[in-house]
Protein backbone atom coordinates (compact mmCIF):
# COMPACT_ATOMS: atom_id res chain seq x y z
CA UNK A 1 0.00 0.00 0.00
CA UNK A 2 1.34 3.64 -1.01
CA UNK A 3 1.25 5.73 2.24
CA UNK A 4 2.72 8.99 0.75
CA UNK A 5 2.51 11.33 -1.78
CA UNK A 6 6.60 10.78 -2.32
CA UNK A 7 6.24 7.21 -2.87
CA UNK A 8 3.10 7.21 -5.22
CA UNK A 9 5.12 10.10 -7.40
CA UNK A 10 8.21 7.52 -8.04
CA UNK A 11 6.20 4.28 -7.90
CA UNK A 12 3.72 4.98 -10.58
CA UNK A 13 6.86 4.70 -13.23
CA UNK A 14 7.64 1.18 -11.81
CA UNK A 15 4.06 0.26 -13.00
CA UNK A 16 3.96 1.70 -15.77
CA UNK A 17 8.24 2.47 -17.15
CA UNK A 18 7.08 3.42 -20.34
CA UNK A 19 5.21 6.40 -18.77
CA UNK A 20 8.78 7.46 -17.84
CA UNK A 21 10.22 7.66 -21.63
CA UNK A 22 6.71 9.12 -23.43
CA UNK A 23 7.80 11.84 -20.37
CA UNK A 24 10.65 12.08 -21.67
CA UNK A 25 9.64 12.27 -25.61
CA UNK A 26 6.79 14.58 -25.35
CA UNK A 27 6.73 16.51 -22.34
CA UNK A 28 9.93 17.32 -21.55
CA UNK A 29 11.61 16.99 -25.63
CA UNK A 30 13.98 14.78 -25.21
CA UNK A 31 14.73 12.74 -28.18
CA UNK A 32 15.24 9.06 -26.11
CA UNK A 33 15.42 6.11 -28.23
CA UNK A 34 12.09 4.46 -27.78
CA UNK A 35 12.73 0.88 -25.35
CA UNK A 36 12.00 -2.33 -26.02
CA UNK A 37 12.16 -3.69 -22.71
CA UNK A 38 12.97 -2.76 -19.06
CA UNK A 39 14.02 -3.72 -15.62
CA UNK A 40 13.42 -2.59 -12.39
CA UNK A 41 16.71 -2.82 -10.51
CA UNK A 42 17.69 -2.65 -7.32
CA UNK A 43 17.66 0.77 -5.46
CA UNK A 44 20.94 0.66 -3.24
CA UNK A 45 23.51 2.22 -4.07
CA UNK A 46 25.58 1.56 -0.63
CA UNK A 47 28.99 0.74 -1.37
CA UNK A 48 31.02 -1.35 1.15
CA UNK A 49 31.55 2.16 3.58
CA UNK A 50 28.89 2.38 6.00
CA UNK A 51 26.85 5.32 4.09
CA UNK A 52 23.66 4.35 3.01
CA UNK A 53 22.21 5.52 -0.36
CA UNK A 54 19.12 5.26 -2.39
CA UNK A 55 17.47 6.11 -4.96
CA UNK A 56 13.83 5.94 -5.18
CA UNK A 57 13.26 4.45 -8.38
CA UNK A 58 15.77 3.03 -10.53
CA UNK A 59 14.94 1.45 -14.05
CA UNK A 60 16.96 -0.11 -16.73
CA UNK A 61 15.64 0.35 -20.44
CA UNK A 62 17.04 -1.58 -23.45
CA UNK A 63 16.78 0.34 -26.67
CA UNK A 64 18.21 -0.31 -30.30
CA UNK A 65 20.54 2.57 -29.26
CA UNK A 66 22.07 1.18 -26.38
CA UNK A 67 21.26 0.32 -22.53
CA UNK A 68 19.85 3.55 -20.28
CA UNK A 69 20.00 3.96 -16.30
CA UNK A 70 16.43 5.75 -15.64
CA UNK A 71 16.92 7.04 -11.78
CA UNK A 72 13.60 8.45 -10.60
CA UNK A 73 13.82 10.87 -7.62
CA UNK A 74 10.64 11.84 -5.87
CA UNK A 75 11.41 15.46 -4.33
CA UNK A 76 8.51 17.16 -1.78
CA UNK A 77 10.91 20.10 -1.17
CA UNK A 78 14.24 21.46 -2.16
CA UNK A 79 17.48 19.77 -0.21
CA UNK A 80 20.82 20.92 -0.82
CA UNK A 81 21.94 17.31 -0.01
CA UNK A 82 20.65 16.20 -3.05
CA UNK A 83 22.81 18.19 -4.98
CA UNK A 84 25.83 15.87 -3.40
CA UNK A 85 23.87 12.81 -3.90
CA UNK A 86 22.59 13.19 -7.50
CA UNK A 87 26.61 13.79 -9.17
CA UNK A 88 27.06 10.74 -6.97
CA UNK A 89 24.87 8.27 -8.32
CA UNK A 90 25.04 8.96 -11.61
CA UNK A 91 28.50 8.54 -11.24
CA UNK A 92 28.42 5.24 -9.64
CA UNK A 93 26.03 3.82 -11.67
CA UNK A 94 28.08 4.60 -14.95
CA UNK A 95 30.96 2.81 -13.26
CA UNK A 96 28.94 -0.26 -12.19
CA UNK A 97 26.60 -0.77 -15.22
CA UNK A 98 28.84 0.84 -17.85
CA UNK A 99 25.68 2.34 -19.31
CA UNK A 100 24.01 5.61 -19.70
CA UNK A 101 22.27 6.88 -16.51
CA UNK A 102 19.35 9.73 -16.75
CA UNK A 103 18.22 11.06 -13.72
CA UNK A 104 14.31 12.70 -13.91
CA UNK A 105 12.91 14.69 -10.53
CA UNK A 106 9.40 14.21 -10.21
CA UNK A 107 7.92 16.72 -7.94
CA UNK A 108 4.43 18.43 -7.13
CA UNK A 109 5.61 21.59 -6.43
CA UNK A 110 6.48 24.82 -9.23
CA UNK A 111 9.43 26.07 -6.47
CA UNK A 112 11.05 22.62 -6.05
CA UNK A 113 11.19 22.09 -9.94
CA UNK A 114 13.01 25.29 -10.68
CA UNK A 115 15.35 24.78 -7.71
CA UNK A 116 15.75 20.62 -8.88
CA UNK A 117 16.24 21.75 -12.56
CA UNK A 118 19.48 24.14 -11.62
CA UNK A 119 22.60 22.78 -13.39
CA UNK A 120 25.06 21.15 -10.18
CA UNK A 121 28.17 22.20 -11.13
CA UNK A 122 31.57 20.73 -9.42
CA UNK A 123 34.75 21.49 -9.39
CA UNK A 124 36.43 25.73 -10.33
CA UNK A 125 33.40 28.54 -11.30
CA UNK A 126 33.14 29.19 -14.18
CA UNK A 127 35.11 25.31 -15.47
CA UNK A 128 33.44 22.78 -13.54
CA UNK A 129 35.22 18.99 -13.80
CA UNK A 130 31.26 17.95 -13.63
CA UNK A 131 27.93 19.35 -14.61
CA UNK A 132 24.43 17.41 -13.85
CA UNK A 133 21.36 18.64 -15.34
CA UNK A 134 18.60 16.67 -13.90
CA UNK A 135 15.09 16.39 -16.06
CA UNK A 136 12.42 17.75 -14.09
CA UNK A 137 8.62 17.11 -14.47
CA UNK A 138 6.60 19.19 -12.17
CA UNK A 139 3.38 21.49 -12.69
CA UNK A 140 5.13 23.97 -14.83
CA UNK A 141 5.45 21.06 -17.90
CA UNK A 142 3.26 17.90 -16.81
CA UNK A 143 0.27 18.70 -18.93
CA UNK A 144 -3.38 19.21 -17.69
CA UNK A 145 -5.54 16.45 -18.77
CA UNK A 146 -8.92 17.62 -18.72
CA UNK A 147 -10.68 16.09 -21.03
CA UNK A 148 -12.32 12.49 -21.25
CA UNK A 149 -10.73 11.56 -24.55
CA UNK A 150 -7.16 12.61 -23.89
CA UNK A 151 -7.33 11.20 -20.42
CA UNK A 152 -8.71 7.78 -22.05
CA UNK A 153 -5.94 7.89 -24.59
CA UNK A 154 -3.04 8.14 -22.10
CA UNK A 155 -4.46 6.90 -18.72
CA UNK A 156 -0.85 6.57 -16.89
CA UNK A 157 0.08 10.74 -18.00
CA UNK A 158 -3.77 11.20 -16.85
CA UNK A 159 -3.30 9.95 -13.56
CA UNK A 160 -0.10 11.85 -13.11
CA UNK A 161 -1.99 14.75 -14.33
CA UNK A 162 -3.77 14.53 -11.37
CA UNK A 163 -1.10 13.39 -9.14
CA UNK A 164 0.41 16.64 -10.31
CA UNK A 165 -2.40 18.73 -10.29
CA UNK A 166 -5.26 17.84 -8.35
CA UNK A 167 -6.15 21.08 -6.96
CA UNK A 168 -7.76 24.52 -7.39
CA UNK A 169 -10.43 24.93 -9.70
CA UNK A 170 -9.23 22.65 -12.33
CA UNK A 171 -9.55 19.52 -9.92
CA UNK A 172 -12.75 18.78 -10.78
CA UNK A 173 -12.48 18.23 -14.26
CA UNK A 174 -8.87 16.49 -13.85
CA UNK A 175 -10.24 14.43 -11.30
CA UNK A 176 -13.57 13.65 -13.12
CA UNK A 177 -11.84 13.02 -16.62
CA UNK A 178 -9.51 10.36 -15.24
CA UNK A 179 -12.04 8.65 -12.97
CA UNK A 180 -14.10 7.77 -16.75
CA UNK A 181 -10.46 6.75 -18.11
CA UNK A 182 -10.32 4.23 -15.22
CA UNK A 183 -13.27 2.65 -17.24
CA UNK A 184 -11.32 1.69 -20.02
CA UNK A 185 -8.02 -0.57 -18.52
CA UNK A 186 -8.14 -3.46 -16.05
CA UNK A 187 -9.85 -3.50 -13.00
CA UNK A 188 -6.68 -4.46 -11.02
CA UNK A 189 -4.20 -1.41 -12.35
CA UNK A 190 -7.01 1.09 -12.07
CA UNK A 191 -7.22 0.10 -8.68
CA UNK A 192 -3.57 0.71 -7.92
CA UNK A 193 -3.57 4.00 -9.90
CA UNK A 194 -6.54 5.12 -7.85
CA UNK A 195 -4.10 4.87 -4.43
CA UNK A 196 -1.43 6.75 -6.63
CA UNK A 197 -3.72 9.62 -7.45
CA UNK A 198 -5.35 9.19 -3.56
CA UNK A 199 -1.82 9.75 -1.92
CA UNK A 200 -0.84 12.48 -3.94
CA UNK A 201 -3.95 15.07 -3.66
CA UNK A 202 -2.80 17.05 -0.59
CA UNK A 203 -6.44 19.13 -0.62
CA UNK A 204 -8.84 17.91 1.25
CA UNK A 205 -11.82 18.59 -1.01
CA UNK A 206 -9.88 17.48 -3.71
CA UNK A 207 -8.84 14.30 -1.91
CA UNK A 208 -12.69 13.50 -0.59
CA UNK A 209 -14.13 13.90 -4.33
CA UNK A 210 -11.80 11.39 -5.78
CA UNK A 211 -12.92 8.92 -3.25
CA UNK A 212 -16.46 10.05 -3.87
CA UNK A 213 -16.03 9.69 -7.20
CA UNK A 214 -14.20 5.95 -6.64
CA UNK A 215 -16.93 4.72 -4.41
CA UNK A 216 -19.70 5.48 -6.90
CA UNK A 217 -17.76 3.46 -9.73
CA UNK A 218 -16.56 0.66 -7.13
CA UNK A 219 -12.63 1.15 -7.60
CA UNK A 220 -11.85 2.59 -4.53
CA UNK A 221 -13.44 -0.24 -2.13
CA UNK A 222 -11.32 -2.39 -3.95
CA UNK A 223 -8.03 -1.19 -2.86
CA UNK A 224 -6.94 -1.63 1.42
CA UNK A 225 -6.96 2.14 1.18
CA UNK A 226 -10.41 2.07 1.76
CA UNK A 227 -10.44 0.17 5.01
CA UNK A 228 -10.59 3.00 6.96
CA UNK A 229 -13.40 4.64 5.06
CA UNK A 230 -15.26 0.93 5.55
CA UNK A 231 -15.00 1.03 9.00
CA UNK A 232 -16.11 4.03 9.98
CA UNK A 233 -18.97 3.20 7.84
CA UNK A 234 -19.76 -0.17 9.70
CA UNK A 235 -19.39 1.48 13.09
CA UNK A 236 -21.94 4.62 11.85
CA UNK A 237 -24.43 1.77 10.52
CA UNK A 238 -24.24 -0.41 14.41
CA UNK A 239 -25.31 3.12 16.13
CA UNK A 240 -27.45 4.63 13.66
CA UNK A 241 -28.63 1.52 11.84
CA UNK A 242 -27.34 0.16 9.15
CA UNK A 243 -29.18 1.41 5.60
CA UNK A 244 -30.30 4.44 7.15
CA UNK A 245 -26.40 5.33 7.77
CA UNK A 246 -25.46 4.54 4.31
CA UNK A 247 -28.32 6.67 3.22
CA UNK A 248 -26.79 9.39 5.27
CA UNK A 249 -23.47 9.16 3.85
CA UNK A 250 -24.86 8.71 0.04
CA UNK A 251 -26.72 12.01 0.73
CA UNK A 252 -23.72 13.73 2.24
CA UNK A 253 -21.92 12.18 -0.85
CA UNK A 254 -23.83 14.10 -3.55
CA UNK A 255 -23.86 17.23 -1.64
CA UNK A 256 -20.31 17.52 -1.03
CA UNK A 257 -19.83 16.47 -5.09
CA UNK A 258 -21.90 19.20 -6.79
CA UNK A 259 -20.34 21.64 -3.98
CA UNK A 260 -16.86 20.66 -5.07
CA UNK A 261 -17.98 21.64 -8.90
CA UNK A 262 -19.19 24.34 -7.57
CA UNK A 263 -22.58 23.52 -8.21
CA UNK A 264 -25.28 25.88 -5.97
CA UNK A 265 -27.32 23.24 -3.72
CA UNK A 266 -30.83 24.52 -2.68
CA UNK A 267 -32.27 24.15 0.51
CA UNK A 268 -34.85 21.91 -1.55
CA UNK A 269 -32.02 19.47 -2.96
CA UNK A 270 -30.49 19.27 0.62
CA UNK A 271 -34.15 18.43 2.04
CA UNK A 272 -34.56 15.72 -0.70
CA UNK A 273 -31.54 13.67 -0.28
CA UNK A 274 -31.81 13.86 3.70
CA UNK A 275 -35.47 12.36 3.57
CA UNK A 276 -34.44 9.22 1.04
CA UNK A 277 -33.67 5.85 2.64
CA UNK A 278 -33.74 4.39 -0.95
CA UNK A 279 -30.27 3.47 -1.40
CA UNK A 280 -30.65 2.41 -5.22
CA UNK A 281 -31.69 5.86 -6.17
CA UNK A 282 -29.14 7.60 -4.16
CA UNK A 283 -26.42 5.64 -5.51
CA UNK A 284 -27.82 6.81 -9.07
CA UNK A 285 -27.76 10.45 -8.08
CA UNK A 286 -24.14 9.86 -6.74
CA UNK A 287 -22.99 9.08 -10.50
CA UNK A 288 -25.20 11.52 -11.51
CA UNK A 289 -23.56 14.41 -9.39
CA UNK A 290 -20.29 14.02 -11.70
CA UNK A 291 -21.62 15.26 -14.58
CA UNK A 292 -24.82 16.96 -14.32
CA UNK A 293 -25.12 20.59 -15.21
CA UNK A 294 -27.58 22.02 -11.46
CA UNK A 295 -27.67 20.15 -8.88
CA UNK A 296 -31.50 19.68 -9.57
CA UNK A 297 -31.04 17.51 -12.76
CA UNK A 298 -29.84 14.52 -10.48
CA UNK A 299 -33.58 14.08 -9.75
CA UNK A 300 -34.21 13.94 -13.43
CA UNK A 301 -35.01 10.67 -15.51
CA UNK A 302 -34.47 12.41 -18.76
CA UNK A 303 -30.54 12.57 -17.31
CA UNK A 304 -28.17 10.30 -18.82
Amino acid sequence: MVGSSHEAMHRIFQKDPALLTRALQKVLQVPFPDPYDFVAMNVDLTEIEPVERRVDTLLRAETGEGTYLLVVESQGKPDERKRGSWPYYLSYLHEKYRCEPVLIVVTQNSATARWAAEPIHLGVEGCPSLTVRPFVLGPDNVPVIADEQAAEEDVPLAVLSAMTHGRGRQAPAILESLATALRTIDRDTAAVFVQFVDSCLADDQARQMWRDLMTAIQYFWRHPLAEQVREEGREEGRVEGRVEGRAEERAAMVVRMLSFRGLPVSDAVRARLEYCSDLDALAQWVERATYVEKAEDIFSEDTL
